[in-house]
């Protein structure tokens, strides 16, 4: 296993990515066609299953694309079998603590370090080599999205293994009382302090669509992995724009 993407971001590039909810390999095959450095399988929040998710890596063209998953819970089984159906990576929620995410790069790395179990099904058909450098290549995404979360950020991004700090923004919101409402200078304030600490311990700055702000400024604050949209409202706005279109 050979995870570009982290390699790139060690490079120090921008990686921009998509968020897939359709369970439908066409919808992976047509993006995994697009200049993007990464698609991410949402099992937290949409409808997808780990078998959907299995079936739209599959469906996935090419290498240049990294295939992540969001699991549903900071939880071991949910992790290794997001792993074992071919996830390059995990995004996990709700990481508040530095034990949330010791707990989490622990199940994502085999003993003695880790305590992922055995059994990486796909990774095992199309690499032989898969036991001798998951652990090195497998990317551990904790999730920002709470006050307490963005208190610990600098504990949580000083845990080894963890390569990319993701802020959540509306459950951050949320936690913050403005209702998933993202203008707010305190909210601002907040995301600038998870980019301090993770440029603090050298981990990758990530966060959702902007989070608040144009995704050209993020770039040039320095966050360097974002996700640049959903797939239902990326193919509804396409849709109300070829109307408007229509209707000019």
């Amino acid at each position: 296993m050979k995870n570009l993407l982290k390699r790139k971001l060690k490079e120090g590039k921008t990686c921009l990515g998509l968020w897939v909810t359709i369970p439908s390999p066409d919808v992976s095959e047509a993006l995994s066609t697009l200049d993007l450095d990464w698609l991410l399988f949402d099992l937290e929040h949409s409808a997808l299953s780990e078998q959907d998710a299995q079936i739209l890596m599959q469906g996935m063209r090419g290498e240049e694309v990294t295939p992540l998953v969001r699991v549903a819970w900071n939880d071991p089984v949910m992790i290794k079998r997001a792993l074992d159906i071919g996830a390059h990576g995990v995004i996990v929620p709700m990481v508040n603590t530095r034990e949330d995410a010791v707990r989490a790069v622990k199940s994502c790395t085999y003993p003695p370090a880790g305590i992922r179990g055995c059994g990486p099904k796909r990774p095992w058909v199309f690499d032989p080599d898969y036991m001798d450098n998951a652990d090195q290549e497998v990317m551990v995404i904790p999730q920002i999205e709470t006050r307490e979360a963005v208190e610990n950020a600098d504990e949580i991004f000083s845990v080894p293994g963890v390569d990319v700090g993701f802020v959540g923004p509306f459950d951050l919101s949320i936690s913050m009382g403005f209702r998933g409402k993202q203008d707010s200078p305190e909210f601002q304030a907040a995301v600038d302090r998870v980019l301090a600490a993770a440029k603090r311990q050298g981990v990758v700055p990530g966060m959702w669509n902007g989070a608040g702000r144009p995704i050209g400024r993020r770039i040039q604050e320095g966050w360097r992995f974002i996700s640049v949209g959903l797939d239902l409202t990326l193919m509804t706005e396409g849709g109300r724009a070829a109307l408007a279109r229509a209707r000019a």
